[in-house]
């Protein structure tokens, strides 16, 4: 599974471009724009991070995904309804109770030659299972036992117990690797894969080909890609650049230095960005939510009506207003979004505003105010600083509370830095995004069983646990959606999570371009590999 927020007058801002110059990286050889004869054109790129990890089982930033992705396919995409659609795999689903298959295809080969079959999928999941890597595929992968390749083009795999969610979970998560090349390593949980032992291999459109860190990525097209038209990318390169923030992003692509922004726009840019010349704005469904967790392992906010207190302490509607411009809708404090219709509850409600029922349920909780009207803990919030829109409605959190008598400390990070200090739990409260909530059961699985990787409040509820359990062994739809509406309540109710908003998301790219297929979330937006590979300048397809 963060961006946003840029005003500028009219009369600075040619100024502005003139000083982007000065602050922006220098741009690489191959340069952005549209006007290289067809074919042979690259594709500019602007992005705020630089990649952290090029192993696609383990990268946790946005540039990691984004890059890793054009190179380490998918067995399955997404939809905007969260159902998924085929990529590497065509066929997918159970031969019974505790094995699942997937039925690949047998046009695909790496970029050094050698194909990619059902052995390259298999190995790729054992190895995981095995090494464990951080991240979101090794937390899909709980209950499998053992996948197989049975033949070029099919595997099946063993679970340990009943799992109804796992083949289209590990499919649309997990990135297929070539095994002859991370099986050099000793593990796949500490393969660097970073390009030192002879370059990158690709399945994807792409093929990382040049590195200038805080500066630039480059990738050259692969010869064959069947997943799009004609079989091979449209643009010769894809070319990442490395930007301080959106704004300087944004200038970038007005002044024609790149073609695409893959970060999410600012909220308060997307209508003026819409009416301006040579922009052109992209819409993506958002199947993720913005929200706030509290860190249960500090034995204040173990405490119920403490988190009761934080949640009632929150400007829900001035967030949304103010911040997101309007462009963000309650999910009722649910962690199911609207979008997934049949599983939402919309009898499950959203915390109310109320700082003087926050003072109470802080006296509840034992605490007394100071003269100064404050109790006596304080509570550290991290957020990262690339995340424009966070970092805006992190402030109005801390003042809201404040009228609560509850101290708030913000930090703000760089992304990196935030993301490793979730990772060890370095936080009182936890400010961000998921970008991809697709699945009501998996997502609950990784996020508030005990273990779950992305589990940064520390809970663990027997109840909830039982729920969730019960939820992934069942294929009965109807008791599926019961078991998991009766846990999004529990989860609203002891506010194991604050889930504030969700909202569909902007992206801006010249239009000079076209041909971007956008997707889901700003993991896959108009970045995705598909979306890449088909984008090409007007009139030179």
């Amino acid at each position: 599974m963060k961006s946003r927020k840029l005003v500028l007058a009219a009369a600075t801002l040619a100024a502005a471009v003139l000083a982007l110059s000065a602050c922006a990286p220098t741009a690489p050889t191959t340069g952005g724009g549209a006007s290289a004869t067809a074919g042979s054109q690259a594709l500019t790129v602007a992005t705020t991070t630089d990649v952290v990890n090029y192993n696609p089982l383990v990268g946790n930033s946005r540039s990691d995904y984004w890059i890793t992705n054009l190179m380490y396919p998918h067995l399955l995409g997404i939809a905007n309804d969260g159902s998924k659609e085929p990529q590497v795999a065509t066929k997918w689903g159970y031969v019974n109770d505790t094995t699942g298959f997937y039925d690949i295809r047998s046009d695909l080969k790496w970029s050094d030659g050698v194909p990619l079959t059902a052995d390259d999928v298999a190995w790729t999941m054992n190895a995981v299972k095995k090494d464990k890597p951080s991240g979101t595929f090794y937390g899909q992968l709980a209950n499998l036992d053992t996948a197989k390749a049975v033949s070029k083009t099919r595997v099946e795999f063993t679970l340990t117990k009943p799992d109804s969610t796992i083949v289209e979970e590990i499919g649309f998560w997990g990135n297929v690797v070539p095994k002859h090349v991370f099986e050099k390593a000793p593990s796949v949980a500490t393969f660097a894969n970073d390009g030192k032992d002879g370059g990158w291999v690709s399945a994807g459109p792409y093929v990382l080909s040049k590195v200038q860190v805080g500066q630039s990525y480059t990738l050259d097209r692969v010869a064959d890609y069947p997943l799009v038209e004609g079989g091979k990318p449209l643009s010769a390169k894809v070319v990442y650049r490395v930007f301080p923030d959106v704004n300087t992003e944004i200038l970038a692509l007005q002044s024609g230095e790149v073609d695409a922004i893959a970060n999410a726009l600012p909220p308060a840019q997307v209508a003026k960005l819409k009416s301006t010349a040579g922009v052109k704005v992209e819409e993506s469904v958002g199947l993720g939510y913005a929200h706030m967790t509290y860190n249960m392992k500090n034995p204040a906010l173990a405490k119920l009506q403490v988190r009761q207190a934080l949640a009632q302490s929150v400007d829900y509607n001035a967030i949304r207003k103010v911040v997101l411009q309007g462009q963000a809708v309650s999910t009722g404090s649910s962690p199911i979004m609207p979008v997934l219709k049949d599983y939402y509850d919309d009898s499950i409600k959203e915390y109310t505003f109320d700082t003087d029922a926050a003072r109470k349920l802080m006296e509840e909780a034992g605490y007394t105010a100071g003269a100064d009207g404050m109790f006596p803990v304080t509570f550290r919030l991290i957020y990262s600083l690339q995340d424009s829109v966070t970092s805006q409605w992190a402030t109005l959190v801390k003042d809201s509370a404040a009228k609560a008598g509850i101290r708030i400390e913000l930090q703000g990070t760089e992304r990196n830095t935030y993301l490793a200090m979730t990772n060890k739990g370095d936080f009182d409260i936890y400010a961000g995004n998921f970008a991809i909530m697709d699945d009501p059961v998996t997502n609950m699985t990784l996020t508030y069983l005990p273990g779950g990787v992305i589990n940064y409040s520390y809970v663990n509820d027997p109840k909830l646990n039982d729920l969730i359990a019960q939820g992934t062994a069942t294929t009965d739809k109807n008791k599926k959606v019961s078991l998991m509406q009766e846990a999004a309540k529990i989860v609203r109710d002891n506010v194991y999570d604050n889930v504030m908003y969700t909202q569909n998301l902007y992206f801006a790219h010249s239009d000079k371009w076209t041909g971007f297929v956008s997707k889901p979330s700003e993991l896959l937006s108009i970045v995705n590999p598909v979306s890449l590979a088909s984008a090409h300048p007007v009139g030179t397809k």
